[in-house]
């Protein structure tokens, strides 16, 4: 009996079950999409329709590497976020639901809506939240800086087919060295994971993603301590910042930018009530 759509997406979820994937239905419908060559809404509707021996090959060769933890952003080389498709792939962190926060509080900073606000997001990856926003805010400009060439040829990628490169200037800095301009915006998701604890993480994360995008130093709070200091001389009189932390990291973060001069508020809860964004203004 010949294999169909539906045959072969149990195939894969049952593979993935037995691999401990936490994800197994939505990963399996991910690959057979990019395997066989599918959309969703043909699974959907036609079910049992019969796929070549081509495509079973193909959607198999892309379960193995699932199989072997590579995460499922970098198997079919996008993501979902915001309201955008990303570009992704191993030189970048796959965007994640939590860092959707940043941009919400990032959009309630730049209000107006119509007005031209100059945003700048230190360390891009895949310039998901700076392109979020300039999606968002049509007469925004920016800048994405990262020290990553890799990262940076995804955000062209990410600015390109979303209509906005001639609206964002990309560099490749350490940082914030060589900037001399104020924004009215500034949004960093930096690396934030202990040096100590990373090998301990999923292997998704461990073994694939980027080691520079993942380690903040012994406490976590190295990437912090740059960017805090860079903020008054980067911000705007009375512009705001919004930097995503860590599990535990918010109130040592507000106090790096207090200490700075900075005052901040509230940290932005995500969903499961952990502090998730700081955000604060410069006076």
């Amino acid at each position: 009996m010949s294999e169909t759509l539906v045959s072969l997406w149990t195939d894969v979820r049952k593979r993935l079950e037995a691999a401990g994937i936490d994800t197994p239905v939505l990963d399996a419908r991910l690959l057979l999409e990019a395997g066989a060559g599918v959309s969703r809404l043909e699974i959907v509707t036609d079910p049992r329709r019969s796929v070549t021996d081509a495509q079973v090959e193909a959607v198999n060769a892309l379960t193995a590497r699932r199989e072997a933890r590579e995460p499922v952003s970098q198997i079919i080389g996008s993501k979902h976020f915001w309201t955008l498709d990303l570009a992704v792939n191993a030189n970048v962190l796959t965007p994640r639901p939590e860092t959707e926060f940043v941009v919400e509080a990032g959009l309630q900073e730049t209000l107006p809506a119509d007005a031209s606000h100059r945003i700048l997001d230190l360390g891009a990856g895949s310039g998901a939240i700076i392109l979020a926003l300039l999606k968002e805010r049509p007469n925004a400009t920016g800048i994405a800086v990262d020290i990553s060439e890799g990262a940076l040829e995804i955000v062209r990628r990410n600015a390109a087919a979303l209509g906005v490169a001639d609206r964002l200037e990309i560099r490749q800095n350490d940082w914030a060295e060589g900037l001399d301009e104020r924004f009215d915006l500034i949004v960093s998701n930096p690396p934030y994971i202990r040096t100590g604890d990373i090998e301990g993480l999923e292997p998704e994360v461990a073994r694939f993603e980027p080691w520079l995008a993942l380690d903040g130093g012994e406490d976590g709070l190295v990437a912090y301590r740059i960017i805090t200091a860079a903020l008054p001389r980067l911000l705007k009189p009375g512009a705001a910042f919004a930097l995503e932390v860590g599990l535990g990291q918010a109130e040592a973060v507000k106090a790096l930018a207090e200490a700075a001069g900075l005052s901040t508020g509230e940290p932005r809860r995500d969903l499961s009530g952990i502090p998730r964004v700081v955000v604060g203004h410069a006076p």
